[in-house]
């Protein structure tokens, strides 16, 4: 019979965490905020061959990794199965065929040891992974999150709190640059050839910064990628050539300067000390140097987790996975997987599928 328990009181407890919303297969295990083991298995190389991720290979993938990416997850952290206290998988959002592979594993794993099962929001896990490269951070502070389904300004209220200041008013920036990367004639993933282009180019061609003055905290991203689409097609059709790497320098400056200006804006008249940061796009190095910048300039603490937990990976899920532990909120066996979930949401004991 499946009847977990825990230990609300315990100072440091071990949580094995599983992520497979996309095209990474991952697992991780972390004591505390200290990570003890991060493996990933990804797919990206064959997705690459079909210019993006394909939903059917990626759910293969994940079934054919999952079990071996666990297993040496726990082999690395030096611990037994008996020694972990939950297990953390992201039950959303993502790929609904991905996330059901791991959620299945997540589910038996659990079962198999009599552990609490915990369910976490996969953006939820971009923001907590601040938590591992600053174990002593505290809210409140102001997060960027910047990845391929989400753009959003938050204000942390408590590790499990947050208020959405401001959000994309459609695209993505991870999905705009993949957009332009397609439009560049760039191999996917689109971001950071996007970047390696711009680094042999100049921010020389007249880019719109999309609600920069106005709007709050939101962004708009659709304009810039229009803008792009426009250039580049304006120019073929007079037969005129132009460089692609101005133009990924123009774009990625258009893109993430208003990014970097906001989350400062936001910081100032929060009065919070500490900014941190989220999602694939943060491992933009464009980014990293401009926000640092900004942030020395302006007397704030910035929280930058290392480029491979920006990504995908299991570390930051685990990492959620201990903010919801402490909190007691635990998954049933009837978790099942969601396509899209609201940016804010968190599981709660007793919460319907």
């Amino acid at each position: 019979m499946y009847n977990p328990t825990f230990d609300p009181t315990k100072k440091d407890p071990v949580i094995l965490g599983i992520e497979s919303s996309c095209d990474e297969t991952a697992a991780a295990v972390i004591r505390g905020r200290e990570i003890l083991s991060d493996e990933i298995a990804s797919s990206a190389s064959t997705q690459a061959l079909f210019g993006g991720v394909v939903p059917e290979i990626a759910s293969r993938a994940h079934t054919d990794a999952v079990a071996d990416v666990v297993s040496r997850a726990v082999k690395k952290a030096g611990i037994t199965y008996d020694q972990i206290d939950a297990v953390a998988v992201t039950y959303g959002a993502g790929l609904l065929g991905a996330l059901l592979v791991g959620v299945s594993f997540a589910k038996a794993f659990a079962y198999a040891l009599n552990k609490p099962l915990i369910a976490v929001n996969h953006i939820r896990g971009h923001i907590a992974a601040a938590y591992l490269v600053e174990k002593a951070l505290k809210p409140p502070f102001v997060t960027l999150l910047a990845s391929g389904g989400h753009t959003a300004i938050l204000y942390a209220k408590t590790e499990a709190e947050f208020e959405i200041l401001g959000a994309t008013l459609d695209d993505a920036a991870g999905e705009a640059f993949d957009k332009v990367a397609r439009v560049l004639g760039l191999k996917y993933p689109g971001g950071p050839n996007v970047q390696r282009c711009a680094m042999d180019g100049s921010p020389c061609i007249p880019m719109p910064k999309m609600l920069k003055g106005g709007g709050g905290y939101n962004f708009s991203y659709s304009g810039l990628k229009t803008a792009v689409i426009n250039y580049c097609n304006t120019k073929k059709q007079k037969g005129e050539d132009f460089s692609k790497a101005d133009v990924a320098c123009s774009f990625q400056c258009a893109a993430i300067d208003v990014l970097v200006e906001k989350t400062i804006m936001a910081a100032k008249e929060t009065g919070v000390d500490t900014v941190t940061v989220g999602g694939g796009v943060a491992a933009n190095d464009y980014l990293r140097l401009t926000l640092y910048a900004a942030c020395q300039k302006e007397g704030l603490k910035l929280v930058l987790p290392e480029k491979r937990y920006c990504t995908d990976n299991a570390a930051m899920i685990a990492s959620e996975g201990l903010v919801q532990y402490r909190l007691g909120n635990f998954a049933k066996m009837d978790l099942n997987a969601k396509a899209s979930i609201p940016l804010s949401a968190t599981w709660k004991t007793g919460d319907k599928v």
